[in-house]
């Protein structure tokens, strides 16, 4: 677990930097909390979840979006709000055509031109013709990818664990027999 905890460590700022940060300071005490900032398996999945899930909502700032669904679930906000740019100006045309196609599967109709475009005009007009099977593609593929980052997050945290472990072991047995030669 400790193993785990370095490696976000490595790449995220340390909570007091943040909380002294006088933007912060001005939102009040509820970003203040230390349940958003700490680095455990249960606030780092979540957030990546999160994260995630927010990467497939068709809505300008997403980012805002994350950091308060991670203060309402009290999960790491430096995990949540940076996953937002899965969806980014490179990927979101390939990521919501993918969205749109999953909706007309499912909804079983034919498909209509797809142009999207990074856009308020599109997200006005272009919206109007497939809004249905966009968003619900956007919704089903959200929630399947975001289950999906939240069970690989487990797992490879508690892999990581486990060959924390399997290594302290071998190191115990080593100082063992280092310790206690045989005749």
């Amino acid at each position: 677990m400790i193993m785990a905890k370095k490696i976000f460590r490595r790449f995220l700022p340390h909570p007091d930097v943040i909380i002294q940060n006088r933007w912060i300071k001005l939102l009040g005490p509820r970003l203040q909390e230390p349940s958003l900032w700490h680095i455990n398996r249960r606030s780092c999945s979540l957030a990546v979840a999160l994260g995630v899930f927010c990467a497939f909502i068709p809505v300008p700032f997403q980012m805002l979006i994350a950091a308060v669904g991670a203060i309402w679930f009290r999960v790491n906000t430096l995990v949540a709000v940076p996953l937002v740019w899965i969806s980014n100006p490179v990927s979101m045309g390939p990521l919501y055509f993918f969205c749109y196609l999953v909706g007309v599967e499912i909804l079983d109709i034919e498909e209509t031109g797809f142009d999207f475009e990074l856009s308020f005009n599109w997200l006005l007009n272009g919206l109007a013709a497939i809004w249905q099977p966009f968003l619900l593609g956007c919704l089903v593929v959200g929630i399947i990818s975001s289950l999906t980052s939240f069970v690989l997050v487990r797992v490879l945290w508690h892999l990581h664990i486990l060959q924390h472990i399997k290594e302290r072991a071998a190191r115990r047995h080593n100082r063992r027999r280092d310790n206690h030669p045989q005749p």
